[in-house]
């Protein structure tokens, strides 16, 4: 699966303030222009060789390694997305288990990029958010588990509030019976950005403090009372995890 292109429906459909295009109640992803297309492979091997100058150090709850290689959903939080292919990477070559992953990215014009990085670090993208093509991206997604694919979430995402989990993963994992794997990371020296999310970026040489939280699972019975409360556990854990 590729990213979205634009609908073939040759009446005009009013663009989205994100950049994005509204044809009846499908919003379709806008492709990206030129200096986009450029900036996606800049920005991969910028973090590529950023990361080559970091020391990690991983914390994992007791067993974690020894689980079996099942697929999981993989959930950290927004501003910790710059090493979070990186480190999923590490993680998989730990485990001993191939590198399969389908993430969910923002349907706006910022998200085009974003997606574009994430194939070049071999992650399919699938795009979607809680206020763009939120429902058939999670019926995408799903198919993706089906064929043995880890999927990723950022909770907080694609405007926050910070640090405050949606439903979005645990529907998630309703609907496909993964398991969450919650994690975090700390950067000893950083730049944080002015955006919602204050983005967390490492300063090379940085020290990086992986965690990783005790799996939730979601049974298939669960109702709509348990849903909420395993998201609020969802987030407590993320939180527990987090140190700026």
């Amino acid at each position: 699966m590729t990213a979205e292109t634009p609908s073939s429906d040759p009446t005009p459909v009013p663009a989205a303030s994100d950049g994005s295009q509204r044809s009846g109640t499908v919003v379709v992803p806008r492709p990206l222009k030129w200096h986009q297309k450029l900036a996606a492979p800049l920005i991969y091997g910028f973090i590529e060789a950023l990361s080559q100058t970091l020391r990690y150090r991983y914390e994992f709850p007791p067993g974690f390694l020894e689980m079996p290689p099942r697929p999981s959903i993989f959930v950290t939080w927004h501003n910790r997305l710059f090493l979070s292919l990186m480190l999923y990477r590490h993680l998989v070559r730990l485990k001993n288990r191939p590198h399969r992953m389908a993430a969910i990215v923002s349907a706006s014009r910022d998200g085009g990029v974003l997606a574009r990085i994430l194939q070049h670090f071999g992650v399919q993208p699938v795009r979607g958010s809680t206020s763009r093509r939120g429902p058939q991206a999670l019926l995408e997604l799903t198919t993706w588990a089906e064929r043995g694919y880890d999927l990723a979430i950022t909770p907080d995402g694609p405007r926050g509030p910070r640090y405050a989990a949606q439903i979005g993963a645990i529907a998630l994992a309703h609907l496909t019976g993964l398991s969450i794997v919650p994690a975090s990371y700390h950067l000893a020296w950083k730049i944080q950005a002015r955006s919602w999310d204050r983005f967390q970026i490492p300063l090379p040489f940085s020290r990086v403090t992986v965690r990783f939280g005790e799996p939730l699972q979601v049974r298939r019975e669960a109702s709509v009372s348990d849903l909420e409360r395993l998201r609020q556990l969802l987030e407590d854990r993320l939180r527990s995890l987090t140190v700026d």
